[in-house]
């Protein structure tokens, strides 16, 4: 087998608890997932990333795991899991986990030992210390609100949780934790799986002077700088490699908020072996404004073409990109980055697939992407789910940075819960999600947005979906070919081309409802084109050198 099939792979991220529920309590499984493989293989995807499984008490739907050799009761059984991995494997699909270990539940059992006294032998797995002038032992604040350090009253010391206060940190400085982590993903490798997304996965090593951060707008400092990126992080990973993947053929990518180009480089070059490739933010950050993405501001399609570049510039001989718009912790991609009204909800969808599917790197496609889901905007917060929306909304509000209006605007724009609402598989009641009441709601544009409504019309975002991901399969210019950007000032094109020996692609993508005129640069000297993909029925008749974009319209040519 090739030892880098990752980067000729489509992977799919399927939200179980959003995506099918088989048995009616509302809730997605692992049976609904198998039953649902069809849909994928028919989609082409050769990758499912799942996230966490595991036994949670779900204070954070999942990234909360008290056992990490365990499924989670209302997800099904392991009996469910190795089924789904067999029929999976079966169509030539296959399983990348969700591994979440810079924490655990505090219903886990190394944290229940390791609170019970200081003496436990688990007191080292997780990151104690004693308070300072009388409160936590520094200013950090958590991302979830409030301080990162809680108090124990048993005995008598504070432990950390960069997160809710019962996903306590893990200490990845005792050997014999990061012994047990190494234990865990050997079991799920034995078990067949096929690599891991990693969760915040460069926070895992900490600065052990734990000084204060800087203070912003909230009463806590940002302790970001302590512990992104820290002191032992390529150590660790490459421990990882080393004792675990190694031994494995697998995919691997690790989250890594706040990681820059140069940084990237070190985790993904090949040479170093640590990662396969990360999971930057820089590009979803674009319009964040005063209170991050809370206070969202226009963006500029300028910015996120230098971003783009940045990224794709940097990896091009060193290390490996991953493209994504939206995963579960991004809002919906055509509602964020398209236009996700009526009239250009289906073409945007297909120019923005457009655009990431033809850069260099591993596509990602979260679910409900393929059918063009778009955002909720439910009209009260009760409605929400999201510990980290609720938590915001109630400590803004609290604390006069935000008004109400303010907040639910940030919320139907930017709130996690956007892409938890349920898959939309049919239009008949919860979108054919559960035959029960379902955990969240689902989006009430369900009877129009659907799998079955998408499966009917040929000219649908799914079928387009379809032809991108055989595109890449049949054209090795969009896996190994080099990128240059064209028109790196217009405001409303995207427009880059790749590069392979003899072969060259044209890509054209209009990220606006106007209709701006693309002029081929000087220098791209071709007299002929083939049009291999356009998001408008029956377009690129015309002179491929300067035509008027239609609304949202993408062009893929392959230059002779």
């Amino acid at each position: 087998m090739n030892q880098e099939w990752w980067k000729q792979s489509v992977v799919y991220q399927i939200y179980p608890r959003s995506f099918k529920d088989s048995d009616g309590d509302g809730i997605g499984d692992i049976k609904g997932i198998t039953q649902s493989l069809d849909h994928l293989q028919n989609l082409g995807v050769d990758v499912i990333w799942l996230s966490p499984v595991y036994r949670s008490p779900n204070d954070d739907n999942g990234y909360d795991i008290s056992d990490y050799r365990a499924i989670m009761d209302e997800f099904g059984t392991m009996r469910d899991f190795d089924e789904m991995l067999s029929e999976a494997h079966a169509r030539n699909i296959k399983i990348m986990m969700d591994l979440v270990v810079n924490h655990t539940s505090d219903e886990h059992s190394w944290f229940i030992a390791s609170r019970s006294s200081k003496s436990s032998p688990y007191r080292d797995y997780y990151v104690w210390r004693p308070g300072k002038n009388g409160g936590p032992p520094n200013n950090w604040g958590s991302f979830f609100g409030g301080s990162a350090w809680e108090y124990d009253p048993v005995t008598g010391e504070y432990y950390l949780h960069l997160f809710s206060k019962k996903q306590p940190d893990l200490n990845w400085e005792n050997p014999q934790l990061r012994r047990e982590v190494y234990d865990l993903m050997t079991f799920w490798l034995n078990k067949g799986v096929d690599g891991f997304r990693m969760d915040v996965v460069n926070f895992i090593s900490k600065d052990q002077r734990f000084l204060d951060g800087v203070v912003g707008d909230t009463a806590y400092g940002d302790g970001g700088p302590h512990f992104t990126n820290g002191p032992r992080i390529h150590e660790f990973l490459r421990d990882m490699n080393h004792e675990v993947l190694a031994k494995y053929d697998t995919i691997t990518v690790g989250e890594m908020p706040n990681v820059g180009v140069e940084e990237a480089k070190l985790y993904t070059a090949k040479e170093r072996r640590e990662l396969n490739m990360v999971f930057h933010f820089e590009h979803v950050d674009v319009g964040n404004g005063k209170f991050g993405k809370w206070s969202p501001q226009p963006w500029k399609l300028t910015d996120l073409k230098q971003i783009f570049t940045r990224w794709q510039k940097g990896l091009e001989k060193q290390g490996w990109n991953s493209l994504y718009w939206s995963n579960h912790d991004q809002p919906r991609a055509i509602s964020r980055f398209g236009n996700d009204s009526e009239e250009y909800r289906e073409v945007s969808g297909k120019m923005l697939a457009t655009c990431l599917h033809m850069l260099k790197g591993t596509p990602y496609i979260y679910q409900g992407e393929e059918i063009g889901m778009t955002n909720a905007a439910f009209e009260t917060v009760d409605e929400y789910r999201d510990i980290e929306t609720l938590n915001t909304y109630r400590d803004y509000i609290a604390a006069g940075l935000l008004t109400r209006e303010e907040m639910m605007k940030a919320i139907h724009e930017r709130s996690r819960d956007n892409a938890r609402t349920p898959m939309q598989w049919t239009d008949a009641e919860h979108a054919g999600f559960t035959a029960g009441q379902p955990w969240i709601a689902v989006n009430p544009n369900y009877r129009q947005i659907n799998v079955e409504a998408a499966m009917r019309d040929q000219n649908s975002i799914f079928y387009y979906y379809q032809k991108l991901i055989r595109l890449r399969k049949e054209n090795p210019v969009i896996v190994d070919g080099g990128y240059e950007l064209l028109l790196d000032d217009h405001e409303q094109i995207y427009a880059y081309t790749r590069t392979l020996q003899e072969e060259q692609l044209l890509v054209i993508c209009n990220f606006s409802a106007e209709r701006p005129q693309f002029t081929l640069p000087e220098g791209l000297n071709r007299t002929r084109a083939e049009l291999l993909i356009s998001n408008y029925e029956g377009d690129g008749k015309d002179d491929f050198r300067s035509f008027r974009l239609k609304p949202y319209e993408a062009r893929v040519y392959r230059l002779k």
